[in-house]
């Protein structure tokens, strides 16, 4: 095969194998994932050097996103339009993403994508919170707990009986467990995840942090 030839295949298998690129057309995706950060591990990572108003509160899991995926990739920063939300209406919001400003984030490069106005999407990804049986023993534990990151997992499967193991991943970062993320319909089932999306953790000695 001629030289350039080749080269012209690699691009494409390269381009072909990548998250879609910024700027897709709104309501033009395949399934959602909820992402559920453990907040106290946020903060002793990052949030507390940000001076984030989220680590003042006593506050478990939050949503960190609920993102529009592809079966392959993802959109992000799509062409919308709807309305940006209003400061008032991100500030409601903060008992459910730990800030204002994240949930106005989590608008601008996810939110657009769904095809949903603002209000809208926040009452969605407030649906698909409420709908997670959270475990208990986690807001339970008074000291920084080593432990092996499937026990995560374990925990909200068995919290969620209904939930195959397919359906979550349980990510670390750091040496901490960061995030649960649960893959779910545009009408909220759970459902399992495509590959790109498994991100499971097999650190022995996860860390997490009580809620103070």
């Amino acid at each position: 095969m001629h030289w350039a030839m080749k080269l012209l295949l690699g691009i494409i298998l390269l381009h072909g194998s990548m998250a879609r690129a910024d700027g897709e057309r709104a309501g033009d995706f395949d399934y959602f994932v909820l992402a559920l950060s453990w907040s106290p591990n946020w903060c002793k990572l990052e949030g507390r050097a940000r001076d984030s108003e989220q680590c003042d509160k006593r506050m478990g899991w939050v949503v960190h996103g609920l993102w529009p995926q592809y079966e392959d990739g993802w959109p992000a920063y799509c062409l919308s339009g709807e309305r940006a939300p209003s400061r008032q209406v991100t500030a409601a919001q903060a008992d459910l993403f730990g800030t204002g400003g994240s949930a106005w984030y989590q608008w601008k490069k996810h939110g657009v994508c769904s095809g949903l106005s603002a209000t809208d999407y926040y009452a969605l990804a407030r649906e698909a919170y409420e709908s997670v049986e959270q475990p208990e023993v986690l807001e339970k534990i008074d000291r920084t707990f080593s432990i092996p990151a499937s026990l995560i997992e374990e925990a909200f499967l068995k919290a969620n009986p209904a939930w195959e193991p397919d359906m979550l991943t349980v990510t670390c970062t750091d040496g901490h467990i960061q995030e649960a993320r649960l893959c779910l319909t545009k009408d909220l089932e759970p459902r399992g995840c495509a590959a790109d999306t498994v991100r499971d953790c097999t650190l022995s000695k996860a860390l997490i942090e009580p809620i103070r």
